[in-house]
């Protein structure tokens, strides 16, 4: 086999294990966040912080959601486990969700995807990572509309440090597209905010678009705006013919932000060249 390819069959099977992990990062980082709300809110009315269970990205350990049974080993691999009890926990025949397998297998093949585009190294490697933290802000941001900041401001940083060196872009060309990414949204917010007395979108969206920017220069956020309001709108339309979700329920942006991020990852060249007009 050539390198890449071990390299794409390599992320692939490393994919269906972070996959497993992602789901977990995306059912607790949310609660996580709760608590620790309270036990501020607790701290500045003078009151005790509530008394709660350790609970953590590692404890306690995973458990069935209905009975609360720990998983042994065998329960817990990626899709095979879920298949091999056809959905429903072992101890008490509850059902699991079908977002485990999901996101386990969504991981696994954008993941051979990004490592069969950008082949072994460092584009490759870090590619990989931005691709795992995008899948979890798509699928917190669709649960809970929030995009954490313990996943978006990691990314900015990270994609200004990868670019010291060019990985991407040019250093000057990421600084540039984290500050335009951010102040292109909050200027919207603030217009949309000014014109309709609402709030049309969170700031995890300005930090997230910032986080792109970072990653792929000033020159890539109009297409990841355009791509992004592109599928937002469809996606929102479809929703609302189907009557699947009411016009005054907010539909969030970051999943459609995540989208274009992932596109113009695996095709930023081709779209600059194309569409890109300097």
């Amino acid at each position: 086999m050539t390198p890449d390819l071990v390299f794409a069959v390599c992320a692939g099977a490393f994919g269906l294990a972070i996959g497993s992990f992602l789901n977990v990062v995306i059912y607790r980082l949310p609660k996580m966040m709760e608590a620790e709300w309270q036990a501020q809110c607790a701290e500045l009315a003078g009151r005790p912080a509530p008394e709660a269970p350790r609970f953590n990205l590692l404890v306690p350990a995973s458990h069935c959601p209905s009975c609360k049974t720990p998983l042994r080993v065998r329960d817990n691999v990626p899709l095979l486990s879920f298949c091999a009890s056809r959905g429903r926990c072992a101890h008490c025949g509850g059902r699991i969700s079908a977002r485990y397998p999901i996101v386990e297998a969504l991981t696994a093949a954008l993941s051979v995807w990004v490592a069969w585009r950008l082949g072994f190294g460092l584009a490759g490697l870090a590619a990989l990572l931005l691709t795992y933290a995008l899948i979890a802000l798509t699928f917190i941001d669709a649960d809970t509309t929030l995009l954490p900041d313990g996943l978006t401001l990691p990314l900015l940083w990270a994609g200004l440090l990868l670019n010291v060196g060019g990985t991407f872009v040019p250093l000057a060309d990421a600084v540039i597209g984290a500050a335009a990414g951010y102040l292109i949204l909050w200027s919207i917010y603030w217009l949309f905010k000014l014109a309709t007395g609402k709030e049309g979108m969170g700031y995890g969206d300005f930090k997230l678009l910032a986080a792109l920017g970072a990653w792929f220069g000033w020159k890539m956020l109009l297409p990841i705006l355009l791509l992004s309001s592109v599928v937002g709108a469809t996606v929102g339309v479809a929703l609302l013919a189907l009557a699947r979700r009411g016009r005054d329920i907010p539909i969030p942006f970051g999943p459609y932000l995540a989208a274009a991020g992932f596109i113009v990852l695996l095709h930023g060249q081709d779209i600059a060249a194309r569409f890109v007009p300097f």
